[in-house]
């Protein structure tokens, strides 16, 4: 919590909150009372996870409701200089509350004269509206605002611009059910995943990292690679891509994760914007590292109407490319510079941080066991949550034990009592029952109690969390309800399809130019959403798998963090390094440079993402083509690694940067004798490398 002066405004880094809040709630009781209305949010966002009690558009309604009450009263806690406008804040949230509410109190009425609104209805359907952009605005900046805005213009006045253009016109009370009332709206899928997956996977990461998730990757990527070339940065590549595993939040892995890797960086001699180019370029990488995914896998299975299991397959040998690219780049820019590892003595011991704090692996082992064995992401995800509340709140009790022995007879009798529960299968009831001993008996202890003061915290914690993702999910609704009632998104398509009849190659240049420059000013959730609403049908019509051009929109929307002039990663590390925001941006754009490629490599070969289509399964098999499919992209990697560090044995010349460019580029393009020319540039120009290595190390001192 923050300090007791409400008078005074609290300073933020930031022009607006899209990179997360500042700690705490606020001053006074204006931060008590954010943080009351937090705890209430979870809560309520468990309960209906947990039990299902509420029809599907209530908890929608009620979802919107409170994420525009925080929304409006954190921001006038941390920005208004006075008790009366932080009163103004939370008065205008309550109003968008009760909005969301009425959706509950009429749920019956709303159904019944569906298509025939009242004036109330047109009234409260339009209020919400207003708080939702005006919210957002607030939040997150006028980009998204504005975007969204244009679409409500369009959606208004569409019908006098010329052919193609143009719709057939609709009245008010028309957008206003559609865009307030439907599902198809602020109510539609992004929000049903928002209210649902998304916010308890915020939970679930939260928890962990209250339980010491961070430092256990922390301790386990510094045993494993302090003490190599280049180790610190080594350790910020692999510490990212666990914490991505449960966070899914590139800006939020920046600002944890990177607090500790990019001074070490910088201490071992890397450049200032390098390290912290590599920390945000790994941070965002986060978002394509299953099982969160920065929550589009769940908005991406709900959109294709596939199983969370599937997505998360096709993601993941594109995820580890990601993060091979990134560890990759390091290697070779320490190698370059003559860049050492850490002693021995200042990295611990990855086995010993295992054994010490290996029992907080197993809610995200549990969790992704549930996922691919069919559980709904929901029920998975709650009971990972429960399982991680078990865990802490198990080692707050055995702290308290006088001995070794009572600690163990606790844990097994622990897992006894668990197995019983469950031995008619796992069921949400005798779990929670569980948790609420497990309460009961740290209520009575000293450190019990601060345990669950810290479990209240994250419970809190991760509302707060949860409006950047829940205002752009629910304000992005305008977009697809606007696309949905006029049918705009078939002429966008149309000129993909132009474009692929004579070029697929141009089509998907088109794509990722578009997923760039949406992504250069609003998040990554709706960058995808409104590419993928637009491109990927297209792109599908063109042979391209469904779940391949759906990946190949999130993967540019990700990338768009990377780019200047916005480069929201690269603004997160800039304090942290002490260090120009854009020279920034351009070195994360030079260590990604494989992120921008993977996508064109998935497209012309699914099977990199463990799809049917591509054209090698039928003289490999499927698996024989996921192995070339894999072992090309790698090689590719190998090789854009060289043309943008500049150094593989020894440093490269110009003329070897070329040729190994040349080989990365027919690695990865469909013509003849193209793989065959492009392995053996490859076999030239590293024979060639490891012979100048070899003259440098004979040549006289």
């Amino acid at each position: 919590m923050q300090g007791p002066d409400a008078e005074a405004a609290v300073k933020v880094d930031f022009d607006n909150f899209e990179h997360g809040f500042p700690e705490g709630f606020g001053p006074g009781g204006w931060g008590w009372l954010g943080y009351a209305t937090g705890i209430a949010f979870a809560v309520f966002q468990l309960v209906v996870a947990a039990w299902n009690v509420l029809p599907s558009q209530v908890v929608r309604g009620v979802h919107v409701g409170f994420l525009i009450l925080m929304t409006f009263g954190l921001v006038a806690n941390f920005t208004a200089k006075s008790n009366a406008g932080r009163t103004a804040g939370w008065l205008i949230g309550a109003v968008g509350f009760l909005c969301g509410l009425y959706q509950w109190v009429f749920y019956a009425d709303l159904i019944a004269r569906d298509g025939d609104p009242t004036h109330l209805d047109l009234a409260v359907g339009s209020l919400l509206a207003v708080l939702i952009f005006e919210g957002t605005r607030r939040l997150m900046g006028l980009a998204l605002p504005l975007m969204c805005g244009a679409c409500i213009l369009y959606w208004f006045l569409g019908q006098y611009l010329p052919a193609p253009f143009n719709h057939r016109g609709y009245d008010f009370d028309q957008i206003v059910t559609h865009l307030s009332f439907g599902t198809e709206g602020f109510y539609g899928v992004p929000i049903y995943v928002s209210a649902t997956y998304i916010f308890l996977f915020i939970l679930f990461g939260s928890f962990l990292e209250r339980a010491g998730m961070i430092q256990l990757f922390t301790d386990v990527s510094l045993g494993l690679f302090g003490r190599t070339r280049g180790g610190p940065a080594k350790v910020a590549v692999f510490a990212s891509g666990m914490m991505g595993t449960i966070s899914g939040s590139g800006v939020a892995n920046v600002v944890t994760v990177g607090q500790f890797t990019i001074p070490l960086m910088i201490k071992f001699g890397y450049r200032r914007a390098f390290a912290a180019g590599v920390e945000a370029t790994a941070s965002m990488g986060g978002q394509i590292m299953p099982p969160v995914m920065g929550a589009v896998a769940f908005i991406m299975a709900e959109t294709l109407g596939v199983d969370y299991s599937v997505i998360v397959k096709a993601a993941v040998i594109p995820a580890m490319l990601y993060f091979l690219s990134a560890f990759w780049m390091v290697h070779l820019e320490a190698g370059k510079h003559g860049l050492v590892g850490m002693k021995s003595s200042e990295v611990p011991s990855a086995w010993k941080a295992l054994v010490a704090r290996w029992y907080l692996v197993l809610p995200l082992a549990a969790l992704v066991y549930m996922l691919f064995e069919g559980f709904t992401p929901l029920y998975a995800g709650s009971m990972g949550l429960a399982l991680t509340v078990v865990l802490i709140l198990g080692t707050s009790i055995t702290l308290g034990l006088s001995s070794n022995v009572l600690r163990y007879v606790f844990w097994v009798g622990l897992a006894l009592v668990s197995a019983a529960l469950s031995r008619n299968g796992l069921e949400i009831v005798p779990v929670a029952g569980l948790v609420a001993v497990l309460v009961l008996i740290s209520a009575l202890t000293r450190g019990g109690r601060a345990t669950l003061t810290a479990c209240r915290d994250s419970l809190a914690d991760s509302a707060k969390s949860a409006l950047t993702v829940g205002m752009a999910c629910a304000i992005v609704g305008s977009i697809i309800g606007m696309m949905t009632q006029t049918g705009v998104g078939t002429i966008f398509g149309s000129w993909i399809i132009g474009l692929g009849a004579k070029s697929l190659f141009l089509a998907l240049v088109m794509t990722m130019l578009l997923s760039i420059l949406l992504g250069t000013g609003i998040p990554t959730i709706p960058t995808y959403i409104i590419t993928a609403a637009l491109a990927a049908p297209a792109l599908a019509k063109l042979g391209v798998p469904l779940i391949v051009s759906h990946m190949f929109a999130f993967y540019y929307g990700i990338m768009a963090d990377l780019s200047p002039p916005v480069a929201l990663a690269a603004l997160a590390a800039a304090p942290i390094a002490k260090e120009n925001p854009d020279k920034i941006g351009w070195e994360a754009m030079r260590i990604a440079l494989a992120g921008y490629v993977i996508p064109f490599v998935f497209v012309y070969s699914p099977a990199l993402m463990l799809q049917t289509g591509d054209p090698m399964i039928a003289q490999l098999g499927f698996y024989g083509a996921v192995a070339l499919a894999t072992f090309k992209a790698t090689i590719a990697i190998v090789l854009f690694g060289m043309v943008a560090i500049g150094f593989l044995f020894t440093r490269l010349t110009l003329l070897e940067r070329g040729i190994s460019l040349a080989a990365a580029l027919c690695l990865l393009g469909d013509f003849p004798l193209s793989d065959t020319s492009g392995f053996l540039l490859t076999a030239a120009i590293v024979l060639w490398q490891w012979r100048q290595r070899s003259r440098t190390a004979m040549a006289p001192a």
